[in-house]
C-alpha cells in the first residue's frame, strides 16, 4: 500500500542529532480500513479503497452496514493481501523517505487585489484617493473589453493544494503520528491524503 487518509494536528519543529532545527508538520492517521478493491480485469486497474471514520447505520430494511467519514481510492501493483476489512497504519512509511500530500488550503472568503494577488497599492498618505484599489482595468476601443485572466479581487483559498516530494521526518506507530518536513495545507484538523512517492535518484 502506498498512501493513507489522515488529519493535520499542527507545526512544531525538532532538532536533529546535528543540531538543526526542522519546522515539522504533525500528521495522525487512524488505521485505514480497506473498503473496497478495483480489478484490472473488470475496472481496467488495480485499486485499493481505503475510509476511516467508520459508523454502523441500519437502512430501511434493517439490514447493518457501515459508513466512512472519508474515502480515498489509490492504484496499487498488486492486491495481494488487500483484502476488505484490512487496516493500514502508518508503518507504511520510513523516516527520510518522500512522499506527496494532498489538502484543501484554507479559506479566506472575498479578497482584494493587495491581498490576493499581492498589488502594490496606491499611497497611504494623507489625501491620496488611490489606495487599496485595483487602479485601471479599463481597455481602448479596440478591444474595448477586460482581457479573461486579468487579476482582479474574489474569492481567495480553498483550493486543492497538492505538495510533492515532501520528507518524512519522523514516524511514531504506536500513536500513528507521522512528521513530514515544512507546512502542509488546510488548517489543523483538516483532512489529507500521504502518497508514498516512487524512489529516484534525485535529493529533495
Amino acid at each position: 500500500m502506498s498512501g493513507l487518509i489522515a488529519t493535520k494536528i499542527g507545526m512544531s519543529r525538532i532538532f536533529r542529532e546535528s543540531g538543526e532545527a526542522v519546522a515539522v508538520t504533525f500528521l495522525q492517521a487512524e488505521p485505514n480500513t480497506v473498503v473496497r478493491t478495483k480489478t484490472k480485469e473488470k475496472d481496467g486497474y488495480n485499486a485499493v479503497v481505503l475510509g476511516v471514520g467508520a459508523k454502523p447505520w441500519k437502512s430501511r430494511k434493517g439490514k447493518e452496514n457501515v459508513r466512512y467519514a472519508a474515502q480515498k481510492e489509490w492504484k496499487v501493483d498488486s492486491l495481494e493481501g488487500m483484502e476488505p476489512g484490512r487496516k493500514i497504519t502508518v508503518e507504511i512509511f520510513v523516516p527520510e523517505s518522500l512522499v506527496c500530500i494532498q489538502g484543501v488550503s484554507k479559506g479566506k472568503g472575498f479578497q482584494g487585489v493587495m491581498k490576493r494577488w499581492h498589488f502594490g497599492g496606491g499611497p497611504g498618505s494623507h489625501g491620496s484617493h488611490f489606495k487599496r484599489e485595483p487602479g485601471s482595468v479599463g481597455m481602448r476601443t479596440q478591444p474595448g473589453r477586460i482581457l479573461p485572466g486579468h487579476h482582479m479581487a474574489g474569492h481567495m483559498g480553498s483550493d486543492s493544494v497538492t505538495l510533492h516530494r515532501r520528507p518524512v521526518v519522523t514516524v511514531d506507530a504506536e500513536k500513528g503520528i507521522v512528521g513530514v518536513k515544512g507546512p502542509v495545507p488546510g488548517p489543523n484538523g483538516g483532512r489529507v491524503y500521504i502518497t508514498v512517492e516512487p524512489s529516484t535518484d534525485k535529493k529533495s
